[in-house]
Formats: structure tokens, C-alpha cells, sequence
């Protein structure tokens, strides 16, 4: 079985419902993971979805900040949530596919503007999420999994479009670097995208502020898309759909997809 996988930070999936519709109408993957999706669970617009065959739905919500939802045409069962950091933020969610895979929906905290823990709270909890991440990982080792999600966080130096002067911006500070490979140690995941696309300069992000985005390209890859050792070379084609970074009233975020031969 075959089946492709998309990840996007959605940005409000109420007001941006007309291009969530346009991704699963134009690219179809089978399965859509959104973060940020800004709603409580039961206002989420699912009969447009479930009309274009996305009919099953694991999601978390909360009004006007974060929300996780996994939309999908392969039947899907709940596989519950984890309350990281005990921020009781709507951040995560994990469904298991009726081919086995588990799938793992992040919404890492963005961690402000301030990049120190003893002057900028949302620093520190974006830290901590990341630490109890890895060590739910180290103690229940996945397997046949596919995480995904905005972790924000871009951590190779190709990652960004200015490694030196985001040294010390928020999403490419070492130490969050070194809490995302500790993370993604803890549980043996392999990055599906670079494992695909090695070289090169890669992003899944451009910020609102930029009067034209496209031509400045001021990116930094915050979305991922991991695996679990046991099906990592299941995936394949790899690529983030940039295009809808420029539709009608975009995410600031691009989606990220992934195919994988299960």
C-alpha cells in the first residue's frame, strides 16, 4: 500500500478552510495533518472535507490558539494525545492508520521573541516541550511510526536563508538545535524530507512581514516530516508545495509532503 502524507501549519483552518479544500482538491494526499488550527474541535469544517473523501478525523482543539487535527481517506482510529510540558495547549495528536502506522501530529511551541529561558517564559516551555518529547521517546521507543508537524524549529544551517545572522533568532538558536537532535535521537527518527532532498537550501516558512515573500525568500524550514527506523525507507518524493505560500490568503507556512510504500 502506497499512500502520501502532507503536513501544514494551517494558521486558523476556519478562515483558510477554501485553500485547505484547494490542497486536498489539486494534490489529494491521503492523509492531511494541519496545526494551528485555531478551533475547537466540533467548529472545525469537516463536511467539506468529508465531500472530497477525507471522512475520517483524530483531532485537538482549543478557541483561538493551537489546535492538531489529522484529516484522512484511509479509516484512521484515535491513538490519543500527550500534554507535553503541562501547558494544556491542544499540540499534539496521534491516530493509527488500518495499515499499522501510527502518526504523530507536533505543534511545538513557536517560544517568543527572546531567545532566554530567565527572561521569556515561552522560551523555556518551548524547551521544556522538547525535552519531555525526548524523554517520552526514550521511554516508549516508537515503532511503525511517522511523526510530522511544525516543530518549529529549522536546524541545519541550509535550513534557513542566513545561517549567521539567525544564530540568535528564535527557531535556529543552538540550543534548540540541540533539543530537536536530542528528540529526534530519543526515538531513532529519520528525517524523511532530507533524506530525499540531502543538499540544499529548503524552506517551509516565509514571514508575513515581507512585502514581496517570493523574491526575498527569507525562509526557514519549521516543518518536518520523520520515521520511525522500521519504515524510513518506505519514504520517498519528498517536497514542499511552495506555491501555496502565494494563494489567496495564505498560511504563512507551505506544506510539506511524503510518500511512503507500506
Amino acid at each position: 500500500m502506497s499512500f502520501t502524507l502532507a503536513s501544514w501549519n494551517i494558521n486558523s483552518v476556519r478562515l483558510r478552510e477554501p485553500i485547505v479544500l484547494k490542497l486536498l482538491e489539486e494534490e489529494a494526499p491521503d492523509v492531511l495533518c494541519l496545526q494551528e488550527c485555531k478551533s475547537p474541535v466540533e467548529k472545525i469544517p469537516t463536511e467539506g472535507f468529508a465531500a472530497l473523501g477525507y471522512t475520517h478525523m483524530v483531532a485537538r482543539g482549543q478557541k483561538g490558539y493551537n489546535g492538531v487535527a489529522i484529516l484522512s481517506k484511509i479509516p484512521m482510529v484515535d491513538a490519543g494525545d500527550k500534554d507535553f510540558a503541562n501547558l494544556g495547549h491542544a499540540r499534539h495528536v496521534a491516530g493509527k492508520l488500518e495499515n499499522g502506522v501510527t502518526v504523530q501530529n507536533f505543534y511545538v511551541p513557536a517560544g517568543g521573541d527572546e531567545p532566554n529561558r530567565e527572561k521569556n517564559e515561552k522560551f523555556g516551555q518551548k524547551l521544556d516541550y522538547l525535552t519531555d518529547m525526548r524523554d517520552w521517546f526514550h521511554a516508549e521507543k516508537p515503532e511503525k511510526s511517522i511523526l510530522v508537524g511544525d516543530l518549529n524549529i529549522a536546524p541545519r544551517e541550509d535550513d534557513v536563508w542566513d545561517h549567521k545572522k539567525l544564530l540568535k533568532v528564535v527557531s535556529h538558536t543552538p540550543i534548540e538545535v540541540e533539543h530537536l537532535a536530542e528528540t529526534q535521537d530519543a526515538g531513532g527518527w529519520v528525517d524523511i524530507t532530507r533524506q530525499d532532498i540531502p543538499e540544499g537550501r529548503l524552506y517551509s516558512w516565509w514571514s508575513y512581514r515581507a512585502k514581496d515573500w517570493d523574491a526575498a525568500d527569507k525562509g526557514r524550514r519549521l516543518d518536518h516530516v520523520w520515521a520511525t527506523p522500521d519504515i524510513s525507507n518506505a519514504g520517498h518524493s519528498s517536497r514542499v508545495l511552495r506555491d501555496a505560500r502565494g494563494w489567496e490568503k495564505p498560511s504563512d507556512h507551505a506544506p510539506v509532503f511524503a510518500t511512503f510504500d507500506i
